[in-house]
């Protein structure tokens, strides 16, 4: 039974929301599928839409994948320190500051996974971002009523991650597929290659994701793909990432980007869908 409420807990760069019926148009048939594997989870839109009963997620960024293990593990003490949360910008920047100092390595995974939750709900935009140094750097998002602690999504999201088998991991895109074998079915959502020389988004983690990062995952692609193993990718619609994938399937779909802080500058962005198998 699908739990419709356990959905994503925070907002991400380049959330598939909006995308969802032209990626669930898309994928193999439920019952063909052993495993679900999602290597860049983020906010978690596909997975959680879907709602595989076995599924092995991933993420760069450790304090996201902190904050699903806690929702798993320990969701009403969760709940319980999202309630001291104060939506004032003074606090606001006390919080966001709390990991440039020694006192954040003797915090607790729950404290952890509640500032990252505050941050981004009081955050601008929603935001996550580090700078060079791996702090989180946005700024105070001046919203009157956020909902900081969404106590209904936190307990149907612990329901399911504990009904279900759910493997979560932080690390390499790679090394979260090291032991994938056919039958299992790959989502990817990297960081989209940049639209121009100039809009390149690499704050998500501190490592950013370069071209290199692109073309390693098309060879881990082609690896999949040798193994029989079926997966759907997406990424930004520009000839570079057209080129890398030009012997996979490729359809274009659009979707509405709100990361630019200039609000002229959002909009309908082309994106592609790639995948290795037929409908």
């Amino acid at each position: 039974m699908k739990r419709e409420l356990a959905q994503p807990f925070v907002k991400w760069v380049g959330g598939k929301r909006q995308l969802m019926p032209e990626i669930r148009s898309r994928m193999p048939k439920e019952d063909s599928i052993t495993t679900y594997y999602e290597p860049f989870l983020g906010g978690g839109a596909v997975f959680l839409d879907l709602q595989p009963i076995k599924a092995v997620v991933n993420d760069y960024n450790s304090e996201l994948i902190n904050a699903y293990q806690v929702i798993q593990k320990n969701v009403e003490e969760l709940i319980e320190d999202l309630s001291k949360h104060e939506n004032t910008e003074a606090y606001y920047y006390d919080i966001r500051a709390v990991d440039r100092t020694p006192e954040y390595k003797s915090w607790s995974n729950i404290q952890r996974a509640s500032r990252l939750i505050y941050l981004n709900k009081t955050g601008y935009n929603g935001l996550y971002r580090v700078n060079s140094q791996g702090f989180f750097n946005t700024p105070y998002g001046r919203y009157k009523n956020p909902n900081i602690k969404n106590e209904n999504v936190l307990r149907e999201l612990n329901a399911y991650f504990n009904e279900s088998k759910i493997k979560f991991l932080t690390g390499d895109f790679e090394e979260a597929l090291k032991n994938i074998r056919k039958g299992a079915f790959v989502y990817f959502d990297p960081p989209y290659a940049p639209l121009t020389t100039t809009a390149n988004f690499t704050g998500y983690t501190q490592s950013g994701f370069d071209e290199k990062e692109q073309i390693r995952l098309k060879k881990l692609c082609d690896k999949l793909n040798a193994k029989g193993v079926k997966f759907l990718l997406s990424n930004s619609k520009v000839d570079f990432i057209e080129e890398l994938y030009k012997d996979y399937i490729i359809e274009y779909v659009s979707a509405r980007r709100n990361v630019n802080s200039i609000g002229s500058k959002r909009g309908e962005i082309g994106e592609v869908l790639i995948r290795n198998y037929d409908l």
